[in-house]
C-alpha cells in the first residue's frame, strides 16, 4: 500500500509541474482529480487497516475528487 500511494503521489505532482510548465491545466485536470481520489482511497484504506479515524475523511476526499474527476470529462 505505502509503494502504491508514493506512485500515485507522485504521478499527480509530476502531472501538476508539467501542466504549470505547458500551460495545459484544463487539459489534464480530470486526470490530476482521478488520480488524487486514488491517491487518497489507497490512503483511506491504510488508515482503516490502523483503525484511525482519519480514515472516513480520507474516503469522503477521495469520492468527492474522483466525483469532479468525472464530471470534468
Amino acid at each position: 500500500m505505502k509503494i502504491l500511494r508514493i506512485f500515485l503521489a507522485t504521478i499527480v505532482v509530476s502531472l501538476s509541474i508539467y501542466g504549470l510548465i505547458t500551460g495545459t491545466t484544463r487539459t489534464i485536470l480530470p486526470y490530476l482529480m482521478l488520480l488524487m481520489g486514488g491517491t487518497f482511497l489507497v490512503m483511506g484504506v491504510s488508515e482503516f487497516q490502523e483503525r484511525k479515524p482519519v480514515a472516513l475523511t480520507s474516503f469522503l476526499v477521495a469520492g468527492f475528487s474522483i466525483f469532479v474527476g468525472i464530471y470534468a470529462f
